[in-house]
């Protein structure tokens, strides 16, 4: 990889820009000093123009959240040829999509708490819907991350803010039972986990402020749990990620109950890197240092379907051209 020029694919569309920005910062840092031939390219509404003019041979996503996250960038980038960090184009959207994620689970029999979905304009109708379900209620956006516009509801009124929290991110929104337990994370690498932490928010709720500011969240790595449960953790993880199939270095989020149960919430395939996050301090503790981690996943960069749409040649242009077919003038 050290003879290639690596494009660190950073900012995006999505209400998680900001720690996308420091994602892409840290992995180039890091890459950089390991001697690799690193530039940040930075994605707006244009990725596809700017991509066509930057010479890059590999792609490393530091994008989270719409349009980064959920098989968009990934489906252009295969399009353009252009190996990728990170999961193929189908698995990349099914764990966006937590309602699809979660049917995969209950398919594959993974545990996950219950749970139901509705649209944004089903508002007036809540009360109704939602009259057989019961509190305390988690209210999230059916995609997106970071803990962005979900919270706990307790009651009606609360669950009818919580709703409209989410409903400024996307059009569906994601009830679930609130399930009372530890948080813990899991870290792999194609599919293998490296450990388990266990987060203990100062809030009481694992949220955008806890994730991203120090000193919000204590950690605990490895998970304070008995070696058979903290083993269970882990293959559950793994199945896990083996329902959405998801490559390269992927984190599963999991609730451990006291009456030893364990739930998944969700598979994030494209981790955080920042200071704060969690994949980071897990590979540390299986010894990783944050360099050998980012090389790890370049390392793993890949084109899933194939090797890029074949170019058209001056023959095949002007047979077209000349057939009425509009073409988009040749680089």
């Amino acid at each position: 990889m050290k003879d290639k020029e690596i494009g660190i694919l950073l900012g995006g569309v999505s209400a998680e820009r900001e720690i996308s920005l420091k994602t892409g910062e840290a992995m180039f840092e890091a890459l950089q000093a390991l001697g690799y031939r690193v530039q940040k390219v930075f994605v707006d509404g244009d990725i596809d123009r700017v991509l066509r003019q930057t010479t890059i041979d590999v792609a490393v996503i530091a994008l989270h959240g719409t349009y980064g996250e959920d098989g968009c960038i990934q489906g252009m980038l295969e399009t353009m040829g252009i190996p990728y960090t990170g999961s193929g184009v189908l698995p990349s959207a099914l764990a966006m999509d937590k309602l699809k994620s979660k049917e995969l689970f209950r398919l594959y029999n993974v545990p996950t708490p219950s749970y139901y979905v509705a649209r944004s304009g089903d508002l007036d109708r809540l009360e109704q819907i939602h009259s057989s379900f019961g509190f305390p209620s988690f209210v999230k956006p059916r995609s997106g991350g970071s803990s962005v516009g979900a919270g706990a509801a307790k009651n009606l009124a609360e669950l009818k803010q919580r709703f409209e929290d989410a409903a400024r991110f996307d059009e569906w929104i994601l009830v679930e039972r609130l399930i009372r337990g530890r948080e813990v994370a899991v870290g792999l690498l194609d599919g293998n986990a490296l450990g388990a932490i266990e987060i203990e928010p100062k809030g009481g709720f694992y949220d955008y402020k806890s994730k991203y500011q120090k000193g919000q969240s204590e950690y605990h790595f490895p998970a304070r749990l008995s070696p058979t449960r903290y083993q269970g953790v882990l293959n559950l993880a793994e199945r896990a990620v083996h329902a959405v199939g998801a490559t390269g270095a992927t984190r599963v989020d999991l609730l451990v109950t006291s009456d030893e149960n364990e739930y998944v919430l969700e598979v994030n395939t494209l981790p955080g890197m920042t200071p704060t996050s969690l994949l980071p301090k897990i590979a540390a503790g299986a010894g990783y240092e944050f360099g050998a981690l980012c090389e790890a996943i370049l390392e793993r960069a890949a084109l899933h379907v194939g090797e890029g749409l074949p170019s058209v040649s001056e023959a095949e242009r002007a047979a077209l051209s000349a057939a009425g077919v509009p073409l988009a003038p040749a680089e």
